[in-house]
């Protein structure tokens, strides 16, 4: 059994989707959903879903051993990022490498960074003038969408389209194969890490 760890800073329509995915996976388990603020909506979602779910503020993230101690209580294996905001402490980095990933809605490395979240990207990818838009999903590091990429996918960006529509196509490409790559990941991991 892999034990993962969603990390999620709003309103947790992805977590919530890769939590149903692997609800029907035996060997891999949402067991945890953790927060930076009280108020996020991912917090209802978990308790609709039978997931514990826990808060910490921003000095816990900026330390990272109590939120570590959290983690290891509940066995965690992996952790993904599905609309969080802050960066992952060192502290988790160190002990889970390349075992945290994050997904960004647009093709990096263009429209990353800190502050490029949510609508903010989909309004800078209208603006830009950009063909295409899409998913990127990658390991994560000590910067802001920098981390190596896993995978992508793209989507068309119309004259017509409004950041709304771009939302609206990459949110498509999200809860269609971010769960799928996690799984993906996870498996290799282990299956390159057990052969060794």
């Amino acid at each position: 059994m892999v034990n993962v760890a969603i990390f999620s800073s709003g309103n947790g329509s992805n977590a919530e989707n890769i939590a149903n995915y692997f609800s029907e996976n035996s060997d891999i388990n949402v067991v945890l959903i953790v927060s930076n603020r009280t108020n996020a909506f991912v917090h209802e979602r978990a308790k609709k879903l039978g997931i514990p779910s826990v808060t910490y503020n921003k000095s816990d993230f900026a330390d990272g051993s109590a939120i570590l101690k959290t983690l290891k209580d509940y066995e965690i294996d992996f952790i993904v990022l599905a609309g969080f905001l802050l960066k992952v402490p060192e502290a988790i980095l160190l002990s889970y490498p390349e075992r945290i990933v994050n997904i960004h809605p647009a093709l990096l490395p263009k429209y990353g960074g800190k502050g490029m979240y949510g609508d903010y990207v989909h309004q800078a990818v209208k603006e830009g003038g950009e063909l295409q838009s899409g998913i990127t999903i990658h390991y994560v590091n000590e910067h802001y969408d920098e981390g190596n990429i896993i995978f992508q996918s793209n989507c068309d960006v119309l004259p017509t389209d409004t950041p709304e529509d771009i939302a609206n196509k990459v949110h498509k490409l999200e809860y269609e194969h971010y769960p799928k790559i996690i799984e993906e990941i996870i498996k290799n991991y282990f299956h390159k890490n057990c052969a060794n």
